[in-house]
C-alpha cells in the first residue's frame, strides 16, 4: 500500500523523467512562433561560421587549388613552423599588438566618459543632438573616411598642413610617414567608433534604478558623487563584459582600416596580421600559410577571452560565464 500511495503522489508524478520531457515539448511547442525566429539566425551561423571551418584544413597542408582540400598534400605544423621563424611575421605580430594596445588604452575609456556626462545633461534637445553629431561617423565606411583624412592632412592644401605652416612649420606627410601612421590610425578609428560604441553603456546606465538617484540627491550627493558611487558600479558589469569582448580580439587592429589606408612605405609600422594574411594569401597565393595566420590569430583571440573572464571573475567575481 505504501509503495502505491508513493506511485500515485501527484509531486512524484510530476518529477518523473517522462513527465518534465513531456511539459518541455509542450512548451516548446506553446512557444514555436520564437523558435522559427531562431531559424535564420541558426542558418547563418550554420554556413558562415561552422561550414568555413572545413577550410583550416589547408594550415596543415601544401595546398594547391587545383587539387583542392582533399588532394593537396599534408604537411602537419610546417607552416607553423614558417610562422614563428618568418622575421616579417615577428614584425607583423608586434605592429598588431601595439596597434590594438593603443587603441584599447586610449579608446576603451572615452565611449565610458561620453556615456556618464551626457546621462548628467538635461536638456534634452542639446543632449539628442551631441548624440546623433558622434555617432553619425560610424555609418560612413572606411574608404570614405580615409579620403576625408588624406584630404584633410594633405601636404598640398591640407587644412591641418596649413595651419602648420602658418605656425611657421613644415608640412607633414601623415600617410606616408613611420612616425605619425600607428597615432593616425588610432585617432581616425577613435573619431568613427567611439560615439557608436557609448551607445552600450548609455543604455546600461538607463537601466539603472533611477530611485538610487533620488535618494542620492535627497542625502546631498552630488553629481560626481553621484556618477562615481552608482552610475560606474552600475555599468561595470558591462565594462568588465565589454573589455573581455575587447581582449579576444587585440589581434585584429583594425584590417579593413588599414587596407584602405597604409602603402608599402608604412609597412614597417602599419602591416598588422588581417594585412599581411592578404597580402600573402591573394597577393603570393601562399594560402596554406596565410591559413595558418588565420588559424594563430583565432586560437590567441581564443585564449585571451578565456584568460580575461578567468582573471575577471577572480579579482571582480563578474564574467562572461
Amino acid at each position: 500500500m505504501s509503495i502505491k500511495a508513493t506511485n500515485l503522489n501527484p509531486l512524484n508524478r510530476m518529477n518523473s523523467p517522462k513527465i518534465r520531457s513531456s511539459s518541455k515539448w509542450r512548451l516548446a511547442w506553446n512557444n514555436r512562433d520564437y523558435y522559427v525566429l531562431l531559424i535564420p539566425g541558426l542558418l547563418f551561423l550554420l554556413l558562415f561560421k561552422y561550414t568555413p571551418l572545413y577550410g583550416v584544413l589547408i594550415a596543415f597542408q601544401d595546398f594547391n587549388i587545383f587539387d583542392g582540400v582533399m588532394g593537396s598534400k599534408w604537411v602537419g605544423l610546417e607552416q607553423f613552423q614558417r610562422l614563428l621563424q618568418s622575421e616579417e611575421f615577428g614584425q607583423v605580430f608586434i605592429n598588431t599588438l601595439l596597434i590594438s594596445v593603443y587603441k584599447i588604452v586610449l579608446l576603451f575609456p572615452i565611449p565610458i566618459f561620453i556615456a556618464l556626462v551626457l546621462n548628467e545633461v538635461r536638456i534634452m534637445f542639446f543632449k539628442r543632438t551631441i548624440q546623433t553629431i558622434i555617432y553619425l561617423p560610424h555609418f560612413l565606411s572606411w574608404v570614405i573616411i580615409s579620403g576625408l583624412f588624406v584630404t584633410i592632412l594633405s601636404t598640398s592644401g591640407g587644412l591641418v598642413n596649413n595651419i602648420i605652416q602658418w605656425f611657421g612649420g613644415e608640412p607633414i606627410s601623415f600617410f606616408v610617414s613611420n612616425q605619425y601612421f600607428r597615432s593616425l590610425v588610432v585617432f581616425t578609428a577613435g573619431w568613427k567608433e567611439v560615439g557608436w560604441n557609448a551607445i552600450i553603456f548609455i543604455a546600461a546606465i538607463a537601466g539603472i534604478d533611477q530611485e538610487q538617484y533620488e535618494a542620492a540627491s535627497i542625502d546631498g550627493a552630488g553629481r560626481i558623487r553621484r556618477m562615481l558611487h552608482i552610475s560606474i558600479p552600475g555599468i561595470l558589469p558591462t565594462v568588465v563584459l565589454m573589455f573581455i569582448l575587447r581582449l579576444g580580439s587585440v589581434l585584429d587592429a583594425g584590417t579593413e582600416q588599414i587596407l584602405t589606408m597604409y602603402n608599402p612605405v608604412v609597412y614597417e609600422t602599419a602591416d598588422v596580421i588581417g594585412t599581411f594574411v592578404y597580402r600573402i594569401g591573394l597577393g603570393k597565393m601562399d594560402y596554406s600559410f596565410s591559413t595558418a595566420v588565420g588559424l594563430f590569430n583565432s586560437v590567441v583571440g581564443f585564449i585571451l577571452v578565456v584568460s580575461g573572464n578567468y582573471i575577471s571573475r577572480k579579482l571582480l567575481n563578474r564574467g562572461i560565464w
